[in-house]
């Protein structure tokens, strides 16, 4: 792939590649998604800080157990799990099995996320519930059981200072709207508010809830977005740091907010955007 970018002009990952400390040691993180892309670096950074992983996915099983061996050659423990987590009883299936492997759980990262794009007055109510109960009613039904087993365990204090920590994992797209994605980023801004009313819920039993929202960031999903030259300098107009982002920097982004490191932070979206949402079209004024 470096030849096929090197030819391209492309940079193929400029990104700084910055050691990750055991910060995580002892706790146990579920990941959604986490057979490919955002939730597979996600998955495989939390293993890097020391915490044992549950692997979500709901298809591509083969990639599940990929993204499994990353995160065992970390060092750290980990099963992957299928559920879909839009249906209820498989996400309690899911919380199920994670708590028998492991007896509790520390973090929920929900990531698991999906597109059915269409023009607005083509868009169908099933590509509209589709995009919605995985993208908006998933992290309700993934952040609900966490909350439950935070609350019922508390805080274990030689492990962490929080009794809980869920990462909600959003996009740009829960500020800047998007045509033809109606649906998409609809679920996003679902996922803004619903994080936020949630942090504010459970702030006294000292769990922690927070988002992260990457911008453009070098996955499958979005190949079309970076694959050539021309549609990469395309995509830099939309960014005033000028590069894509890598995977592994949304990772990284997900330890510190799972760490002691980010105690007194709840109710927060970082942005990992590169300036996306800065609104580049004004950068001279508008």
């Amino acid at each position: 792939m470096k030849d096929y970018y090197s030819e391209q002009g492309i940079p193929e990952a400029d990104a700084p590649n910055c050691p990750l400390v055991k910060s995580l040691a002892g706790q146990t993180a579920l990941v959604t998604g986490a057979n490919s892309g955002i939730g597979k670096a996600i998955a495989v950074a939390l293993g890097h800080a020391g915490a044992n992983v549950v692997v979500n996915y709901v298809s591509r099983e083969e990639e599940a157990y990929r993204t499994l061996d990353e995160v065992r050659h970390c060092g750290a423990k980990a099963i992957a799990c299928r559920a879909d987590v839009s249906r209820e009883d498989e996400v309690k299936q899911m919380f199920r099995t994670m708590l028998s492997e492991f007896g509790t759980v520390d973090i929920v990262v929900n990531n698991a996320g999906l597109q059915k794009d269409a023009p607005f007055d083509e868009l169908s109510v099933e590509a509209w519930d589709l995009v919605l109960n995985v993208n908006l009613r998933g992290q309700f039904l993934c952040a609900r059981e966490a909350v439950r087993e935070f609350k019922r365990r508390g805080v274990r204090r030689n492990v962490s200072c929080s009794a809980g920590k869920i990462l909600c994992v959003s996009s740009v797209h829960d500020v800047i709207p998007w045509a033809g994605h109606v649906n998409y980023a609809a679920s996003k801004g679902g996922v803004a508010m619903m994080m936020k009313s949630i942090a504010q819920e459970v702030a006294p039993y000292r769990i922690r809830v927070n988002s992260i929202s990457p911008g453009a960031v070098r996955t499958p999903i979005n190949e079309s977005a970076w694959n050539n030259r021309e549609a990469y300098n395309s995509l830099m107009t939309l960014i005033p740091y000028k590069r894509i982002g890598e995977p592994s920097e949304i990772g990284r982004a997900a330890v510190w907010l799972a760490s002691d490191d980010s105690d007194y932070i709840t109710g927060a979206t970082i942005y990992v955007d590169g300036g996306m949402t800065l609104y580049p079209g004004f950068e001279t004024g508008g």
